[in-house]
């Protein structure tokens, strides 16, 4: 029986705290941190919802998953609009009910919604391209019980890694392996296609005992399980952008991958030169009005601006500043003479002048005091929510958590401040 992609639901869990990504994730659910001016979890549904997929369950656990993820899209109507996208896109969400592991997560929607077909499970801090329609030809093609997309890497230990039969079944699964004790180099991306048997395999004995034990992940529990017991387990293997959005270092790498390659069209803006990837956003007379006052500086070398960049829509930009390969926010205002370099700046900072940021992510509704005599310099760090920072302070190496002053000219080294 083919399998129609617009019958194909995806549950998305989202329940961990995300503990690798804070302070971004203190009070943001990991999905719905921002990425050149928009929700993380956004590149996924857009990526899904382009290829005909019509149903998306939002696997979320806790307070904090939740009223992100529901403020954000509610039933899908706003995100259907935004995008064109018809017959809109219908978001469900897990019901108050407290999952312990991914697979427990999709166990506990697979009941709820009474799943009777072949699904796709996806991970909220997934970035990726892939042609869902080839995966669902290999999984049929295979009679498989569970697909795995893989991905080669160089890291393994990051990773859940297969080794493969010559036919793509998964022979052996070993979940962050030392690197000379690794299979092989192809990691699981976390985006799975299972059959609906699988309600079974969770109804059993033994799936039940791993349950009461607290084993309910698919990489650590449920795939070395499904391998073990003789159950039809392939890997297709894909070479497409696939990006795990983990940490702050994975954050940077991301963003500074799709500047360099997401499509223009998505990136949501316009050029202010031709052939050069620097984009500005916003569609209103005032956005039009402050990218032409971007444009002009630029032109007439008041303002430098090298590399791959995306600025949003109302930003204020002050004279001779320096932006390289970075990323800023809607509603952020910078002042004259700073220099920001392969960094984040989320929406609505302040940055003051002759700030230096660098290889840092700057969070939502940050304030960063700086003057030509006292400047602030923010290097490899990450700021949260709602910070102030003090003029002629330095953080070097440090996290700052949501909420905090910092007191003008304090040293940071190597520091992580909650």
């Amino acid at each position: 029986m083919t399998i129609h992609i617009e019958d194909v639901k995806v549950i998305i869990p989202i329940g961990g705290e995300a503990t690798r990504l804070r302070p971004l994730t203190v009070e943001t659910s990991k999905a719905a941190v921002r990425l050149l001016n928009r929700p993380l979890i956004e590149y996924t549904l857009l990526e899904l919802a382009r290829q005909g997929i019509k149903e998306i369950i939002f696997g979320v656990r806790g307070y904090v998953n939740y009223r992100s993820l529901f403020d954000l899209y509610k039933e899908g109507i706003g995100f259907s609009a935004r995008y064109h996208i018809k017959p809109r896109v219908h978001f469900k969400y897990q019901p108050r009910v407290d999952s312990i592991g991914n697979a427990d997560s999709v166990r506990i929607n697979l009941e709820y919604y009474d799943i009777q077909e072949t699904f796709l499970v996806v991970q909220g801090d997934n970035l990726f391209k892939l042609d869902v329609k080839k995966v669902l030809e290999f999984h049929e093609n295979k009679n498989a019980f569970m697909t795995i997309v893989l991905k080669p890497v160089e890291n393994v230990e990051e990773f859940g890694v297969a080794e493969l039969e010559s036919d793509n079944r998964i022979k052996r699964f070993v979940e962050k392996p030392k690197k000379e004790e690794a299979p092989s180099n192809l990691a699981n991306t976390g985006l799975y296609i299972i059959s609906p048997e699988i309600r079974k395999v969770f109804k059993s004995e033994e799936v039940q005992e791993m349950y009461k034990m607290g084993k309910m992940d698919f990489g650590k529990d449920i795939i070395p399980y499904l391998i073990k017991k003789g159950y039809p387990v392939y890997g297709y293997i894909t070479n497409d952008l696939w990006f795990d959005v983990g940490t702050p270092g994975r954050y940077l790498d991301a963003m500074l991958t799709l500047l360099k390659t997401l499509d223009a069209k998505d990136m949501h803006g316009i050029r202010i030169e031709p052939n050069r990837r620097i984009f500005v956003q916003g569609t209103s007379p005032d956005s039009r009005k402050r990218r032409l006052a971007i444009k002009r500086m630029y032109k007439k070398g008041e303002l430098k601006l090298e590399g791959n960049i995306l600025i949003g829509r109302h930003c204020q930009i002050g004279k001779y500043t320096y932006i390289e390969e970075s990323s800023i926010d809607n509603f952020t205002i910078i002042g004259e003479g700073v220099k920001i370099v392969k960094s984040s700046v989320m929406d609505r900072c302040y940055i003051g002048d002759y700030a230096i940021i660098e290889n840092s992510i700057i969070a939502r509704h940050v304030e960063i005091r700086s003057s030509k005599s006292r400047p602030t310099r923010i290097i490899n760090s990450v700021i949260a929510e709602d910070v102030v920072i003090g003029e002629g302070s330095e953080i070097v190496n440090s996290k700052i958590y949501p909420h905090k002053l910092i007191n003008a000219e304090s040293k940071l080294y190597d520091t992580v401040l909650t």
